[in-house]
């Protein structure tokens, strides 16, 4: 290896020890309790790293909130399978939001962080609501609109989506009750898999309950 690679490598070994240190220190203290000196204790970086890397602490913390998972996305957009049949999007859609699932114990940390920020807001939660979770809900709906045969999106289709997702989105906030109850759920990738199939054919049971629901409710208005 040359020295340049070598150079390389130290560079990112070391950005790398710090994402994942003052991931543990901002679930655990929060944003404005965890000092950057303690981040670079516990990466045993130089404090003047978090400015080479990351320009402030502030900056050092956008990153931390979603680059521990690395290039996996834990919001996928069901409209980017929206050629397919609803099943087999459907599915998709579910791999993809529990990915990063078998990341193990740093989507745990990712989570905890995430529970912090709601109780200690510093605006990067309204960030990634406006950013990721509106767009995936409006992507959803839309499809569950045209699988419906509505002419408008209303409040029992947004309802839907919600429940749809929402059963995904216990398995990240619900990690420890269950590890506690059944932990042979995400034990491994495969199972996640098993998992993300599961809840596929969950929803399309839902939304075919949804259809019928509403037949039934036109045929008593009649």
């Amino acid at each position: 290896m040359g020295k340049n690679e070598n150079t390389e490598t130290e560079t990112h070994d070391a950005r790398s020890r710090l994402v994942l240190a003052a991931l543990r220190l901002f679930a655990e203290k929060g944003y404005e309790a965890a000092t950057t000196r303690e981040i670079c204790e516990a990466a045993e970086a130089n404090i003047s790293a978090i400015r080479y890397y990351f320009g402030d602490k502030a900056g050092l913390y956008r990153v931390v909130f979603t680059e521990p998972m690395g290039e996996t996305k834990c919001h996928t957009n069901i409209a980017t399978y929206s050629d397919l049949p609803l099943a087999e999007a459907l599915g998709r859609f579910f791999t993809e939001f529990l990915e990063c699932l078998k990341k193990g114990e740093e989507v745990r940390l990712v989570m905890k962080l995430h529970f912090r920020e709601m109780i200690e807001p510093t605006g990067i939660w309204q960030q990634e609501i406006d950013t990721e979770i509106k767009p995936q809900h409006e992507a959803l709906v839309t499809v569950l609109k045209h699988h419906l045969g509505l002419q408008r999106i209303d409040a029992d289709v947004h309802r839907l989506a919600f429940a749809i997702v929402g059963m995904a989105v216990y398995f990240y906030v619900g990690q420890e009750v269950v590890a506690a109850i059944s932990p042979q759920l995400l034990s491994t990738p495969k199972v996640i898999d098993v998992l993300a199939e599961r809840l596929a054919g969950y929803a399309i049971s839902m939304i075919e309950g949804e259809a019928l629901r509403r037949v039934q409710e036109a045929n008593n208005h009649e």
